[in-house]
């Protein structure tokens, strides 16, 4: 297995184009399935669990044309059901927890909707329950292979439009039960669904599609089934977890950088949390621009008290950039309470961090205290192992920041969600070596 091994200390300068957005991707792509007609997207970005997907879905008859590096057409007018439960499904499937969002447009448009249990990060239960349940209250049967781990779901004839509040606001929960709702037959009205950028781009997509939906933006979802939808063009968003982790690399490494085409408009309240870390950054157009700081001083509450960071269903703070806060929060001059709230095992990679030399209290599963080191101990190097995505791309910018050379293993967890890392940022000065 390939690993990286990082000198860090190096202070870095240059322009970081961010990738299209992941979370989106496995939304869009899957929506393909929803029409015999060509879909083109661009902007699609080159990272291992969407060109899984991409392979999933040429396996499973989708016409694949990869027009430029970024920019493919679909056209799914010859889908091969009896893929779905071939052995390669099951085995290719399992491996990638985004074929979880084939469901709802498989389902949607020839009644059938099969998934082995699917994989993805160690982060702790990540529980499908607000898919099924929905869909069978669209009107689907549902069962489960315990044997095999295989999830079935088929409809008679259409799925029926019905009101349903959501037991969570699951972003891939509601992405997947709109991309059933698009064909249903009647209305459906989801409260208490996800309103995410990338939630909002998919309604939009499918709009221009062909569907009746409403509320986008809200939490309230109300769509008009339709018999059929047509082609497209559609454009991802830049992905806002590899920008809020370009805003904390450039503070943990004393860096001049300038996220280009960052999407502002649609980043929420992620810079305002970035900036209560102390860090400083201008926005130019839709340009980021931060710029070297020795020292960074976090906020505190009006009333004194110490800064709290927990993670929210948007518009409040993305769960998956709170690995980010707590690494670049380990070299800022204060002390910073991580609160996460939907994942269990997520804040386990802090004894790598302990292990540099940063000074973290791990209260519980769910929260860490961070007492910055003000940049007064730099943290030293080690040998590591990536154990999800984010966390993987925190130890990396630990590692940027740390003196020596570090190791990091199990680095395909980092590939999964972040194109040509090392290349990217070793164009703005990074010693950065991929050791096969």
């Amino acid at each position: 297995m390939a690993h990286f091994e990082i000198t860090g200390g190096k202070k870095l300068a240059g322009e970081l184009q961010p990738q299209g957005a992941k979370n989106e991707a496995l939304q869009i792509l899957s929506a393909v399935l929803l029409t015999a007609e060509e879909v083109v997207i661009s902007n699609i970005p080159q990272i291992i669990d969407v060109l899984r997907l991409i392979e999933l879905l040429q396996e499973l008859g989708v016409e694949v044309q990869k027009l430029s590096p970024d920019t493919y057409s679909f056209k799914a007018n010859n889908v091969q059901l009896n893929y779905l439960v071939s052995p390669e499904f099951k085995q290719k499937g399992a491996g990638l927890r985004g074929s979880v969002m084939l469901i709802g447009p498989m389902l949607a448009r020839f009644g059938k909707g099969y998934m082995p249990k699917p994989g993805g990060d160690k982060i702790g239960r990540r529980r499908l329950d607000t898919h099924i349940i929905g869909f069978k209250k669209l009107g689907a049967s549902f069962e489960y292979d315990e044997q095999e781990s295989f999830y079935r779901l088929n409809v008679e004839g259409r799925l029926k439009g019905c009101y349903m509040l959501l037991d969570e606001a699951s972003v891939t929960g509601t992405a997947n039960l709109i991309m059933a709702a698009v064909l249903a037959e009647g209305t459906t009205t989801l409260y208490n669904a996800a309103c995410e950028p990338y939630v909002q781009q998919l309604c939009k997509m499918l709009n221009r599609m062909g569907a009746r939906i409403q509320g986008i933006g809200s939490n309230l979802l109300t769509i008009e089934g339709v018999l059929e939808l047509g082609g497209t063009q559609h454009k991802m968003l830049p992905d806002m977890i590899e920008i809020g982790s370009f805003i904390g690399l450039a503070a943990m490494t004393e860096s001049e950088i300038t996220i280009k085409n960052a999407g502002v408009e649609h980043l929420g309240i992620i810079p305002e949390v970035f900036q209560r870390l102390g860090i400083q950054m201008e926005f130019r157009n839709d340009d980021i621009y931060i710029p070297s700081q020795s020292i960074y001083e976090v906020e505190t509450f009006i009333d004194g008290s110490i800064l709290t960071v927990s993670d929210a269903i948007w518009p409040g703070f993305t769960p998956d950039l709170l690995s980010i806060i707590l690494v670049t929060a380990t070299q800022a001059k204060g002390t910073v309470l991580v609160h996460q709230k939907m994942f269990e095992s997520r804040l386990f990679f802090v004894d790598k961090l302990i292990d540099m030399g940063a000074q973290i209290i791990l209260c519980d599963p769910h929260r860490a205290t961070v007492i910055g080191l003000a940049r007064h101990h730099r943290l030293k190097a080690i040998s590591m192992t990536s154990p999800d995505i984010r966390a993987g791309v925190a130890l990396l910018i630990a590692a940027l920041s740390a003196e020596g050379t570090s190791k990091i293993f199990n680095i395909e967890q980092i590939d999964r969600g972040y194109q040509f890392i090392e290349q990217r940022l070793t164009n703005i000065g990074a010693d950065i070596r991929r050791i096969q």
